[in-house]
């Protein structure tokens, strides 16, 4: 059976915002917040019947207003038009009427108050509109959540593809410098054979050398 909502408020950024949810922690998620709220003293659970039949109206979706305005929740609202006038304005308490000064004593007995009646009886939300706000919240949460994994799985993806990717360029690194030490090996032992084929050279000449100059100089005695 779905979890009995309610309505959670907060301020983020430039925005109230506010939820229907079975709980703190589901409102937290929606609102995508990284800590607590609650316990920071920043968000709660509200019962203004106006707020609450807004959030029952879209349960799992989050309704945003200007920060500090008394409007209407929607899911698109404008960003605040007193952001640079600063925090100069004080709440203006509203004015009190001037007593009359009239000395008709029918007008100083006391009169009977009407009885209270309840705020907005149609808006309150018996059981089948909870359970259906409910039932809707955890559509939309599924939903919230289906979006989720599919960006998930995007991401995913990008990472394969870019780690394939990376490891194709490894690999081309890796082969052309094992080619590179190869033929570089293969330099070298030619290079070494060249220098003993030199320097053998080199003796054969200098023993010839030393006998072609000693035949020389016996020819010249």
């Amino acid at each position: 059976m779905p979890k009995k909502l309610k309505t959670y408020q907060t301020s983020l950024g430039f925005y109230d915002q506010a939820i229907a949810a079975p709980s703190m922690k589901a409102a937290l998620q929606a609102w995508g917040a990284s800590s607590n709220l609650f316990h920071q003293g920043a968000a709660k659970e509200t019962d203004d019947p106006d707020i609450v039949a807004a959030t029952m109206a879209k349960p799992g979706v989050v309704l945003r207003r200007p920060v500090g305005s008394d409007g209407p929740f929607t899911e698109s609202a404008e960003l605040p038009t007193d952001l640079g006038e600063g925090e100069g304005k004080s709440e203006r308490k509203p004015k009190r009427r001037p007593k009359s000064r009239s000395n008709d004593k029918s007008k100083n007995k006391p009169t009977k108050r009407p009885a209270r009646t309840a705020k907005e009886p149609s808006r309150k939300i018996d059981d089948q509109a909870a359970r259906k706000a409910a039932a809707a919240f955890e559509k939309e949460e599924r939903r919230r959540e289906a979006e989720h994994r599919k960006e998930e799985a995007a991401r995913a993806r990008e990472r394969a593809r870019r780690d394939k990717a990376v490891a194709t360029a490894q690999a081309a690194l890796d082969k052309a410098r094992r080619e590179h030490e190869a033929r570089t090996e293969e330099i070298e032992a030619e290079q070494a054979a060249l220098d003993a084929r030199a320097e053998a050279e080199q003796g054969r000449w200098d023993k010839q050398r030393m006998k072609l100059e000693q035949a020389l100089r016996r020819a010249r005695e």
